[in-house]
């Protein structure tokens, strides 16, 4: 079965998984979620991730959440752009989230990566989610 929106699926897992206290949730690999996961883990949102394969030509990824004092570590994480509303956004139009407490994730010419690092590259283009 073919997913329409593979990065809400992944973010839906990843929330699902912390709300139900797992340590590790498992979702099937594409490269834009292994981008994405990429990071999440740079900026500690999760412990690590890993990508194997199930069966021959079959792989997913393996994601290990992040814990403090029992608490998850991503109190909120929602989807911005959407398959049927796509958002994109110049980096200097790019608002904080939650004051610097959080992050955006964008897609952009050079690749995902974080609003901080967005605006160290100079570079605008999709915000993908919020993490806080």
């Amino acid at each position: 079965m073919a997913l329409t929106d593979p990065v809400g699926d992944l973010l839906t897992r990843i929330r699902n998984g912390q709300r139900a206290g797992k340590s590790t949730i498992t979702t099937p690999a594409s490269g834009l979620r292994e981008n994405l996961l990429r990071v999440l883990e740079r900026e500690g949102y999760i412990r690590s991730f890993e990508r194997y394969e199930v069966r021959t030509g079959v792989e997913e990824i393996k994601v290990e959440l992040k814990y403090n004092e029992g608490e998850p570590v991503i109190n909120k994480i929602e989807r911005v752009s959407k398959p049927g509303r796509r958002v994109y956004a110049k980096i200097k139009d790019l608002d904080k989230v939650y004051n610097g407490l959080g992050i955006s994730i964008l897609s952009t010419p050079r690749g995902v990566m974080s609003d901080s690092e967005a605006r160290q590259a100079n570079v605008g283009g999709e915000v993908l989610c919020q993490v806080f």
